[in-house]
């Protein structure tokens, strides 16, 4: 069972930055690709970002390609998640989420964080 906690969320002004982790409690963090989803109030879960195994593959949703980069230290058991040019619209809480290989569907995924917020005033 791996355990993952997010980090870094907050409030931000619109065009700001932010930068999530994601700490995984096993070292078997590095036998899973990582996505990043987040779901604001009243809205169903959307695909952010993910990235392989090995780092070697990475994909984004049209909404936050050229402003958002998934990254993982698989030597640290750590993802992250870099957020720049933020958009009142990128308000959600944002979750971090294991599985074996990349989706964009929620479905599949085998471990979830708590979610973290981010809140992006206009």
């Amino acid at each position: 069972q791996v355990q993952l906690v997010e980090s870094g969320g907050g409030l931000v002004q619109a065009g700001g930055s932010l930068r999530l982790s994601c700490a995984a409690s096993e070292r078997t963090f590095s036998n899973y690709a990582m996505g990043w989803f987040r779901q604001a109030p009243g809205k169903e879960r959307e695909f952010v970002a993910c990235i392989s195994w090995s780092g070697a593959y990475s994909n984004y949703a049209d909404s936050v390609k050229g402003r958002f980069v998934i990254s993982r230290d698989n030597a640290k058991n750590m993802g992250a998640l870099q957020m720049n040019g933020l958009k009142p619209e990128d308000t959600a809480a944002y979750y971090c989420a294991l599985r074996g290989h990349c989706s964009a569907s929620a479905v599949g995924y085998d471990y979830w964080g708590q979610g973290t917020q981010v809140t992006v005033s206009s």
